[in-house]
C-alpha cells in the first residue's frame, strides 16, 4: 500500500469534519465529538506518515495525476511529517482543553458554536502548509489558516478582541500580498512554482534577481515568523483572544512562517549570503523580545513576548546553514510548539481560579491548587531551559553549533543565546514568586474570585462579598454548589496535563529525537531526496 496516496487525507479530513461539524451546530455535545474524533484520527494517518517517510525517505503524491511541474504536487519528507504529527498532537490537546471549558460554561449556542468547524479548518490550512510542494499551494495554505484565525481571534467580539484582529488582519494582509507577489516573480522568472523544480531554476538566475526574490520572501515570511522588526503586532493580537485560541495561535502560526523560512534556505536559496543578516535578525528577535517580556506584568503578554524571542533560536540555527545548527532548529521548533502551547493552556488555568493572568493580583496559588502550581512549573523551567530538560538540550545543540562555526557574529549569538535564556529563567521565576509563591494577602489589589477561597481571614469577607455581588466570569470561572468556590473543569486539566507530560516525554526521548532532526537536516541541505521524490530516480543528482 502506497502511503503517498493518504498525505493528502492530511487536509482533506480536517475540512470533512469541519463541513460535520458545522452541520451539527445546533447539537454541541455531537459537535465537539466529531471534532475531537477528526483529529484523532488525523494523528494517526500522520503517524503513520512519518513512520513511513523516516523509512523510505520524502514521498510525493500528485494530484490529479498531472506531471510534475505541472499541476498540485504535496511532499512529505522528515520534517514537514515530524510538524505534521506535533502539530495535530498540540491541537488535540488544545481541542480537548476548549471543549471543557466550553462544556464547563455552558455555551451551547451563539456565535461561539463556530468554534469547531472554524477551528478543524484552521488545522487543514496547516497540514496544507506543511505538505505544500509548491509556493502557490503555500500560499493557499496560509491563506486558509489565516482566514480561520480572524474568526477565531474575534470570537465573543469584544472590543479588545475587535481591535486586535483588525491589527492582526492589516499585517497579514500586508504579509500576503508579499508573499503574492513574491510568487508572480518567481513564476515570471522561471515560469514555474513547484519547489523543486524551483530549487534547480532559481540557480539560474542572475544574481540579482536571486537577491530580490530571496529578500520578498524572506520578509513575507518573517512578518507571519514575527520575527524583529516584524513582531509588533504579536504581543497586541494574541493576548485578547480566547484561551484556547491563544494557545494553538502561539503554539503553530508562527512555526508556520518559521517552517517556510527553513524550505526557503534549505530548498529555494542554499547559498550563504544572507546568513550574517540572518544572524543578526536572529540575535535582535532574542533580545528585544525577552526584554520586552521583562517589561510586562500580564502573564499572557508576557508570554507573548518570550514566543518572539525565541523565534530568534530558530532563526539562529537557519542562519549558520550547518548540519548541527538546522537539527537543533528542527529540535527547538517541536520543543517550542509543545512547551509554548501548555504555559498558555496552563495561564487560561491561571485565569480561571484566580480571576486574572496579572502577576500584581495575583498570590497564594501554589496552596489553593497544587496541581496548577505543578502544571505551570514544569514547563516554565523547560522554557527556560533548565537542565535537563528538552529547553535545554535544544538551547545547548544550537550553542554548540555556533561554536562550531567560530565567526564573530556566531559567538555573538552564542552569548545572546545565554543571555536570553537567563532573562526567560528570570521571567518565569517571577511568575512563580507572584502568582503561586506568595501569600494571597500580599498581592496588589488582588481580585474577589482569588480572595474568596484565600486562607486567611480577609477570605471570609471576601466570600461574602462575592456571595452577595453573584460575582459570576466566564473568563475567569464558574463556581461550583453553595460555597461558590471557582472550580477548574477536568478535561481542561488533563488535556494540559498531557500537553505537559508530552514535553517531559520529549526530554526523556531526546536522544532519538535529535537523531532523527539530524537525518531531517542532512536530508534537507542535500537536496537531491527532495528533488527525486517529486520528479523521479536521479532527478536530484547534480
Amino acid at each position: 500500500m502506497n502511503v503517498a496516496s493518504f498525505a493528502p487525507l492530511a487536509v482533506v479530513l480536517p475540512f470533512l469534519g469541519a463541513a460535520l461539524a458545522f452541520a451539527l451546530i445546533r447539537r454541541p455535545r455531537a459537535q465537539r465529538r466529531v471534532s475531537l474524533g477528526t483529529i484523532t484520527i488525523t494523528l494517526g494517518l500522520e503517524v503513520w506518515l512519518l513512520s513511513s517517510v523516516w523509512t523510505t525517505g520524502p514521498i510525493a503524491v500528485h494530484l490529479g495525476g498531472w506531471s510534475p511541474p505541472f499541476g498540485i504536487v504535496m511532499v512529505a519528507d522528515q520534517f514537514s511529517s515530524l510538524l505534521l504529527v506535533i502539530s495535530s498532537a498540540v491541537s488535540l490537546a488544545v481541542l480537548a482543553y476548549a471543549t471543557g471549558q466550553g462544556a464547563a460554561d455552558g455555551e451551547e449556542g451563539g456565535p461561539v458554536s463556530v468554534f469547531h468547524p472554524t477551528y478543524l479548518i484552521l488545522m487543514a490550512g496547516v497540514s496544507n502548509a506543511f505538505l505544500a510542494g509548491d509556493l502557490f499551494n503555500l500560499y493557499v495554505g496560509f491563506e486558509i489558516l489565516l482566514t480561520a484565525s480572524y474568526v477565531l481571534m474575534t470570537l465573543g467580539g469584544t472590543g479588545s478582541r475587535i481591535r486586535a484582529g483588525i491589527t492582526y488582519v492589516v499585517v497579514s494582509v500586508v504579509s500576503s500580498l508579499l508573499f503574492l507577489i513574491a510568487i508572480a516573480m518567481i513564476y515570471g522568472a522561471t515560469g514555474t512554482v513547484t519547489l523543486a523544480d524551483l530549487a534547480v531554476k532559481l540557480g539560474e538566475l542572475d544574481s540579482g534577481t536571486q537577491d530580490l526574490l530571496h529578500v520578498l520572501l524572506l520578509v513575507a515570511f518573517g512578518i507571519k515568523a514575527a520575527v524583529f522588526p516584524l513582531s509588533f503586532w504579536l504581543p497586541d493580537s494574541y493576548p485578547t483572544a480566547p484561551a484556547p485560541v491563544t494557545a494553538v495561535f502561539a503554539g503553530l502560526l508562527t512555526k508556520v512562517g518559521v517552517y517556510a523560512i527553513i524550505r526557503t534556505e534549505t530548498l529555494l536559496f542554499p547559498s550563504d549570503q544572507f546568513n550574517n543578516v540572518l544572524l543578526v535578525v536572529a540575535l535582535l528577535t532574542m533580545i528585544v523580545g525577552i526584554l520586552g517580556a521583562v517589561a510586562q506584568t500580564d502573564i499572557k503578554r508576557m508570554l507573548s513576548f518570550t514566543l518572539v524571542s525565541h523565534i530568534g533560536y530558530m532563526i539562529f540555527g537557519v542562519g549558520l546553514s550547518s548540519v548541527l545548527g538546522l537539527a537543533a532548529t528542527i529540535f527547538y521548533v517541536i520543543h517550542h510548539i509543545t512547551i509554548q502551547t501548555s504555559l498558555f493552556m496552563v495561564t487560561g488555568l491561571i485565569e480561571r481560579r484566580g480571576g486574572t493572568s496579572s502577576i500584581m493580583r495575583l498570590g497564594g496559588l501554589a496552596k489553593l491548587s497544587p496541581i496548577l502550581a505543578v502544571l505551570y512549573f514544569i514547563p516554565a523551567m523547560n522554557l527556560a531551559g533548565i537542565p535537563p530538560f528538552s529547553g535545554f538540550l535544544g538551547k545547548l545543540g544550537l550553542l554548540q553549533a555556533g561554536v562550531a562555526d567560530g565567526s564573530p557574529l556566531a559567538y555573538a549569538l552564542v552569548v545572546g543565546g545565554v543571555v536570553a535564556s537567563l532573562l526567560t529563567l528570570l521571567v518565569m521565576a517571577r511568575v512563580w514568586n507572584r502568582a503561586f509563591w506568595r501569600s494571597t494577602v500580599d498581592a496588589e489589589d488582588p481580585d474577589p474570585v482569588l480572595l474568596a477561597t484565600a486562607p486567611d481571614a480577609s477570605g471570609e469577607q471576601s466570600m461574602r462579598a462575592l456571595r452577595s455581588s453573584k460575582h459570576v466570569d466566564a473568563t475567569s470561572g464558574r463556581f461550583s454548589g453553595d460555597n461558590e468556590i471557582p472550580i477548574l473543569p477536568k478535561m481542561m486539566v488533563y488535556s494540559t496535563m498531557g500537553l505537559v507530560l508530552l514535553g517531559v516525554a520529549m526530554t526523556v526521548f531526546a536522544g532519538p529525537l535529535f537523531e532523527l532532526s539530524q537525518e531531517a537536516a542532512t536530508s534537507m541541505l542535500e537536496r537531491s531526496d527532495y528533488i527525486e521524490a517529486v520528479f523521479g530516480s536521479g532527478a536530484g543528482k547534480p
